[in-house]
């Protein structure tokens, strides 16, 4: 009966059939995980975000950005936008914030008035494996939908509700 071309012919099709169930619920699943992964991180975000706050300032007042200028303070808003890395899958939290600067004593820009203009800027955050983290990173002049719009080769929205954040 095991080398019967019948039995060989219903194995076939039956590990067929197996085959295309497992393509078309493999995208389903892993969508319905990345979801839940995200509201996740998400959630984790929220807890953690004064911390964040204080890491992305003082990262981001070190890196000698604008040139010349001393970070002064960061107004941060309720304005939060996710999305996620197109060829990573990185999941990332884009901040409204207004920043404030002033020259550095005997630099280029001590006597440039614009100085004490307040800058609007989205802070960056990204999630990996569980953990928020931030580079400092802000994108000047660009609410967080315009930063995700002006990078969206790199980046597609998640709807996520920014309440709350």
């Amino acid at each position: 009966m095991l080398s019967s071309p019948i039995f060989y012919s219903i194995l076939i099709l039956i590990l067929l059939v197996a085959l295309v169930g497992i393509v078309l619920f493999w995208k389903p699943v892993r969508e319905a995980r990345r979801k839940k992964e995200n509201q996740k991180a998400i959630e984790l975000f929220k807890i953690k975000r004064e911390h964040l706050e204080a890491k992305f300032f003082d990262l981001a007042s070190c890196k000698g950005k604008p040139r010349g200028l001393k970070w002064v303070d960061c107004d941060w808003h309720a304005d939060v936008t996710f999305a996620s890395d197109r060829e990573t899958g990185l999941f990332t939290a884009f901040v409204s914030v207004t920043l404030s600067f002033e020259a550095i004593e005997g630099g280029d820009m001590e006597d440039v008035e614009a100085v004490h203009d307040l800058k609007e800027a989205s802070a960056i955050f990204h999630c990996q494996h569980g953990l928020w983290g931030t580079g400092g990173r802000a994108l000047f002049n660009m609410t967080p939908t315009d930063a995700i719009e002006r990078l969206h080769h790199q980046y597609q929205p998640v709807n996520a509700s920014s309440e709350n954040i």
